[in-house]
């Protein structure tokens, strides 16, 4: 399963989500629900998936979370904020960055219209 084919997974179950739940409900909820249907529908996620940062000959353990790991390939970020902000995209790239993965999605489940909340970071390897 290719990136795109993921990111177009993902961004279904989220509108499925927001229009049940609509906005103005903590993260948690949000990203409770997107590893239910995720993992209803048999991809292989991992939930606030701590991960190491190596420098030099130190190993940082816990050195960040991804909110979702989805096969192995797209980080997924859910927030609930106002807007998307570059730190936003900044941390996203930088998980990118760290993990070698190509593709990150921000969904900010506080848009009133879903897919106005939605952020593809791309990285460029």
């Amino acid at each position: 399963m290719t990136e795109n084919e993921i990111s177009r997974i993902v961004f279904d179950a989220g509108l499925k989500i927001h229009k049940k739940l609509g906005a103005g409900l903590f993260e948690h909820v949000y990203e409770e629900c997107m590893f239910y249907e995720l993992k209803r529908s048999g991809y292989l996620v991992e939930k606030q998936k701590l991960l190491p940062i190596i420098y030099e000959d130190l190993k940082v353990e816990n050195a960040f979370r991804l909110d979702m790991l989805i096969e192995n390939k797209v980080i997924l970020e859910i927030k609930t904020v106002d807007y998307i902000s570059p730190i936003h995209k900044a941390q996203l790239l930088t998980y990118l960055k760290m993990t070698g993965c190509k593709l990150g999605m921000l969904l900010n489940f506080q848009s009133d219209i879903f897919k106005n909340g939605v952020t593809r970071i791309v990285n460029h390897l």
